[in-house]
């Protein structure tokens, strides 16, 4: 079954006969102008089936879609200068988060089928890539310790190909047992080993290539992670996306993690709508890097698609995952703007910064920062790009420690982001228990 989108840039008889040639529509809805019609009463007799309009069409378009859930397609009849190429992604965006796909006339958005878990699961996604989406996973994770065991899924460009399992609540994840991954051919930066490393659970590693402009992989093995998920004795399943692509499941509950540094556009525009749309719960990350202005302009755009969401503002601190007290240290992340008040935070727990590198994820760069790297007792690095091949290599051969970091999100809106991921938690455990009773 068809849902038609018109205009009145369009005569009548030209829609009807558009409508004739489609075939199986079962309404309209009406996007705007008027140069070639007269009542819109007249149009939709004229049409045969029901029209929905509204001043926002977009608010037409969601009551067409509840209304009528047999509707497989929408296909857009209307034209320029009613519908503008902002407007098209923002009704692509409405029709994917009700499943639907949406055809026009040299261009087509299909939703990939999303699966249900048959535990409780929550996903955390991101609006783009950078974002700290795996800082907030970790973060996620461990937090829901305290009222349930969580199993983490993550999905990467340098996942395996078989889902592998890292017993992050037992094994002892060493710069050792790390490098020996990565000599294997493995990448042992890869997310779920830093899940596994940061919050000390059990982690699923899966592989993913490409990702669509809606964030849907084009190949994937999270199928297979989640079924293996599923067989363990955990309670709950954190579905971890990669970059702006996400697990194909349909999770209990959402977060959505929005990078205050990215381009306002690719928020508000294009596909981040419909991420934003997904959410329970959103992270603006970064917030200590951007002006107070572009933090209102992000909130403004969060309201705007999404009200229903709760909204966090938070910035980063590094967690070291050793002892950093009385050492003379060298720093390196994958964020320069980061590095100056990362250093400091070390500085405030007793660690003597003395070389920085913002060069993580550029190979050649930071091959060439280290070796200004002299005199330092341990190198703390996140656990991304090049941080075992590279950084744990280099400080093992020459004895030096290696102390990762994990990235904190930590609120400075005056929120609560810890009680946030509880009370969602519980929600959700809640819910999945009650569907069970019944």
């Amino acid at each position: 079954m068809r849902m038609a989108l018109i205009d009145g840039e369009h005569y009548p008889d030209v829609v009807e006969w558009a409508l004739e040639k489609l075939g199986n529509v079962c309404c309209a809805v009406f996007l705007g102008g008027s140069e070639k019609i007269g009542s819109l009463e007249e149009v939709e007799r004229r049409l045969g089936v029901p029209l929905y309009r509204h001043d926002d069409y977009l608010t037409a378009l969601a009551k067409a879609l509840a209304e009528n859930p047999g509707v497989e397609e929408v296909v857009d009849l209307s034209d320029e200068p009613v519908v503008s190429y902002e407007d098209r992604f923002r009704i692509a965006s409405l029709c994917l988060l009700h499943g639907v796909a949406y055809r026009g006339a040299d261009f087509v958005f299909k939703p990939r089928p999303l699966r249900r878990t048959s535990k409780p699961s929550i996903a955390v996604i991101g609006t783009g890539k950078r974002v700290g989406k795996t800082a907030v996973s970790g973060f996620v994770a461990r937090t829901l310790k305290e009222i349930t065991r969580p199993v983490v899924v993550t999905m990467g460009r340098g996942g395996p190909e078989e889902p592998e399992v890292i017993d992050g609540e037992k094994l002892e994840i060493t710069p050792e047992f790390l490098l020996r991954i990565a000599e294997s051919g493995r990448h042992a930066a890869s997310d779920h080993f830093e899940d596994a490393l940061t919050a000390r659970v059990t982690t699923i590693g899966c592989r993913r290539c490409g990702g669509g402009m809606a964030g849907f992989p084009f190949f994937d093995a999270v199928e297979k992670g989640v079924s293996l998920a599923e067989s363990l004795p955990h309670e709950l399943i954190v579905l971890e996306g990669s970059g702006a692509t996400f697990p194909p499941y349909r999770a209990d509950a959402s977060i959505v993690v929005v990078g205050a540094k990215q381009e306002l556009s690719s928020i508000a525009n294009y596909f981040g709508p419909f991420r934003i749309s997904l959410a329970d719960l959103v992270v603006v990350t970064m917030a200590d890097l951007v002006t107070e202005e572009k933090i209102e302009k992000i909130l403004g755009v969060v309201e705007g698609v999404n009200p229903r969401a709760e909204v966090h503002v938070t910035a980063f601190r590094p967690r070291p995952l050793g002892d950093v007290s009385g050492k003379r240290i060298g720093l390196v992340m994958t964020s320069k703007e980061a590095l100056e008040s990362s250093a400091r935070h070390l500085e405030s727990l007793g660690a003597e910064v003395l070389h920085l590198s913002g060069n993580l994820s550029r190979r050649k760069a930071l091959l060439e920062d280290l070796k200004e790297f002299r005199g330092i007792d341990a190198v703390a690095v996140e656990l991304k790009a090049a941080a075992v091949d590279v950084v744990t290599r280099w400080a093992l051969e020459r004895g030096v420690e290696v102390i990762y970091l994990d990235n904190e999100p930590v609120n400075v809106d005056g929120k609560n982001l810890r009680e946030a991921v509880l009370r969602l938690g519980r929600n959700v455990l809640g819910r999945r228990g009650d569907d069970n009773r019944r």
